[in-house]
């Protein structure tokens, strides 16, 4: 189930728009079963102020993210979880990386089911990156986000100076 909660600014609200739910929620239906969950996914679409203050009060960070992963109870059989996606963020992300906002908002949605079915990049040995490029490939997704973190490009050095140097001077 996909549950929308549309940002207060008109350019969230316009994000919202040009979102197709129907779409959504069958490439839900069919990730829910890739990555062998069991019971429902609730997933709330939202703006940055949701999920920061989601962020915060459930992980004790105090910023905003693009998609949270709440796990069921391990007793739980009607749920498999909740996934929440900041629609501002995913838009940013997307442009950034040139592809749509579904496309970017799948992606979220994959990474975040991988973690609803107990993966953990921050902790396993590149079990879940390696699951989730499975995955994108059988989807036919760009790049995801593990990937992104680590291709990100290593702070830039200062350029050298043209000048030439004198003994002794740094570069």
């Amino acid at each position: 189930m996909i549950v929308t909660e549309p940002p207060s600014t008109t350019a969230g609200e316009a994000l919202f728009a040009d979102l197709r739910t129907p779409e959504l929620s069958r490439f839900l239906l069919r990730a829910k079963k890739a990555t062998g969950l069991l019971g429902d996914v609730t997933v709330l679409l939202c703006g940055n102020t949701r999920i920061r203050q989601l962020n915060r009060d459930f992980r004790g960070k105090n910023k905003a993210t693009d998609v949270l992963s709440f796990p069921a109870e391990e007793h739980a059989v009607d749920t498999a979880g909740d996934l929440a996606v900041s629609l501002e963020t995913a838009a940013k992300q997307a442009a950034d990386h040139g592809h749509d906002l579904l496309t970017e908002v799948r992606v979220l949605l994959l990474h975040g089911m991988l973690h609803l079915a107990g993966f953990d990049h921050e902790t396993d040995t590149g079990e879940m990156q390696q699951r989730e490029a499975e995955l994108r490939d059988r989807f036919k997704l760009p790049g995801g986000l593990i990937e992104r973190t680590l291709l990100q490009p290593k702070q830039r050095l200062r350029p050298r100076s043209t000048s030439p140097s004198t003994p002794g001077s740094e570069r």
